[in-house]
């Protein structure tokens, strides 16, 4: 009793163990039994493991190198805790790193402190103010924990080492007062009843075949039992064939690493062995049956419908390997403004390919891949370029993230620029006094841009909206150039009018921008159109709208 003991995914260290880490500190009063670690690195466990519809974490700890700080990935795990509304501790771990270091094997962080020489402990603060600082930019209040006076207002950073132990008691008294102060309603465990549970992963093992490994949050699981749990095609239920847990260190050497067990409480990482788990969710509940199958089958349906991401009309396709990791994933690409229409758990088939290739913009004909794999058929697809879909595949969010926008600001630029080319760009110019050239035949005058873009080729209009000519040609210190933009004074030819007459010196007049294109200016470019050109088209099409009010529209 009282051992730290390895469980499936996780590590189970009890009260006394802390104490006998901390027994610096006397007596320690707590109705927290311990801790269960899910030790999977990465945030990646952490999206997996749900339960009733939020994080299966009551608290977390970010580990964060002292010496290096925050890199993008760790920037990328704060906000997935923020999101989930999970608190947390930061473990500024690697302290045995900082040159000069003196180690006290597992000594509290304060004990190791007062040891070191000045210059080691100003690089100590250094490197502490540094992440101090970082949090603050990204909008958390935090301190050293020796130094915090509101645990509710302040984020706490414990400074450890893993390899000497240094701090690692002080990180553990921290968790255990938090979760003691704020979490004691949230940590009502049942061990009694029903097991109820996570997946957090789907495993082959040689002479089991396929594995849960699965922590058990709620409830008692039992060799023979039957359970609940979700597949690709719905939940299913299989029948507990066997119950895994690692063996003792001490046995580590024998052959066999798991010993089978005949029932495990919650709460607990454990291994299950059962037919028929060939396609099971990581992520998915599973829950023991005891009588009532239909209606825990249909509770399991119910909860993995509630992935709570938001879905447009229209937008890219996302997939990932776990429902957390999904709504993680699906929460980043809502804060920088990328529609999702599609958003499932599992890998990427040949008909999902079809479906998404009728997308009509081309920049949502893409699927966004999270630690999932095409098929074997969507592979061939893409290989072959009978799909026009654009696959992403990252196992980092913030990276497939980067991609897709460089991919689709990249097609979004090239459309524009086709647009540019073929679209009939709004411009107002004026007549300069003393710049006729020729009168008429064509006329050639000289002109100032007031606004847009002029080009040849695009019909005059006047202040009434009459189309009086056609520029013919455009030229600048007597070289012939294909646009002119806003002030600019060059020559120009217009085919069509006699200067004296129709136009005459000092007027202002407008390229007659086709009602067809007008419409496209003002739906699909007016983001890309700068302000002197969308203020040409308003005044343009004002002129038209006076008299037909959706002229262009």
């Amino acid at each position: 009793a009282g051992a730290i003991t390895q469980h499936i995914g996780a590590t189970l260290i009890p009260l006394e163990s802390i104490i006998k880490l901390n027994s610096n500190l006397g007596k320690i009063n707590t109705t927290v039994p311990g801790l269960l670690f899910i030790d999977t690195p990465g945030h990646h466990a952490f999206t997996t493991l749900r339960a009733r519809g939020g994080a299966l974490a009551d608290i977390a700890i970010l580990v964060v190198d002292i010496n290096e700080g925050f890199k993008q990935q760790t920037i990328e795990a704060l906000q997935i805790l923020r999101n989930c509304k999970t608190p947390f501790v930061i473990a500024a771990t690697k302290l045995d790193r900082i040159p000069g270091w003196n180690p006290t094997a597992n000594a509290s962080f304060i004990k190791s402190y007062a040891n070191q020489s000045d210059a080691v402990k100003g690089t100590v603060e250094t490197k502490m103010y540094e992440l101090v600082g970082k949090l603050s930019e990204l909008g958390f209040n935090s301190e050293r924990f020796d130094r915090v006076s509101d645990f509710q207002r302040n984020l706490v950073i414990v400074p450890v080492s893993s390899m000497t132990g240094e701090g690692i008691g002080d990180l553990l008294m921290v968790m255990i007062g938090l979760a003691q102060k704020f979490l004691t309603e949230n940590l009502k465990t049942t061990v009694e009843g029903p097991g109820i549970g996570t997946v957090l992963e789907v495993k082959e093992e040689k002479g089991l075949g396929t594995t849960l490994d699965v922590i058990l949050y709620d409830g008692i699981i039992s060799v023979g039992d039957e359970i609940g749990i979700s597949s690709e095609n719905g939940a299913v239920s299989t029948k507990v064939r066997a119950l895994l847990q690692p063996r003792p260190m001490k046995e580590i050497l024998v052959e066999d690493r798991f010993q089978r067990v005949k029932s495990v409480a919650a709460a607990a990482g454990v291994k299950i062995s059962a037919p028929n788990l060939d396609g099971v969710l990581a992520g998915s509940p599973v829950r023991v049956i005891r009588g009532n199958r239909d209606e825990v089958l249909a509770a399991i349906n119910s909860e993995m419908q509630e992935i709570n991401v938001k879905l447009s009309e229209t937008g890219v396709t996302v997939r990932a390997d776990t429902i957390g990791a999904l709504e993680a994933f699906s929460k980043e690409l809502e804060e920088k403004n990328i529609p999702i229409m599609r958003a499932e758990v599992g890998p990427l088939s040949r008909r999902d390919l079809i479906e998404i290739d009728i997308m009509k913009e081309e920049e949502h004909r893409a699927v966004l891949l999270f630690n999932v794999p095409l098929l074997p058929d969507a592979a061939e697809m893409i290989d072959s370029h009978e799909s026009g879909v654009k696959v992403f595949e990252n196992r980092v969010i913030y990276k497939l993230i980067d991609d897709y926008l460089e991919w689709r600001d990249e097609l979004i630029r090239l459309r524009e620029a086709k647009q540019y080319d073929s679209v009939t760009l709004p411009a107002k110019f004026t007549l300069l006094p003393g710049c006729v050239f020729r009168m008429s035949g064509p006329a050639v005058v000289g002109v100032r841009v007031l606004g847009g873009t002029l080009r040849p080729k695009v019909d005059v209009a006047t202040r009434d909206g009459r189309v009086v000519g056609e520029i013919k040609q455009i030229k600048l210190n007597k070289e012939n150039i294909n646009e002119a933009k806003e002030g600019q004074e060059v020559a120009v030819s217009i085919e069509g009018v006699t200067i004296g007459r129709q136009i005459d010196v000092g007027d202002v007049l407008y390229v007659a921008v086709p009602e067809r294109h007008v419409k496209i200016l003002e739906t699909e470019m007016i983001k890309s159109l700068n302000a002197g050109t969308v203020e040409a088209l308003e005044e343009y099409t004002g002129i038209h709208r006076k008299t037909q009010p959706f002229w262009g529209k």
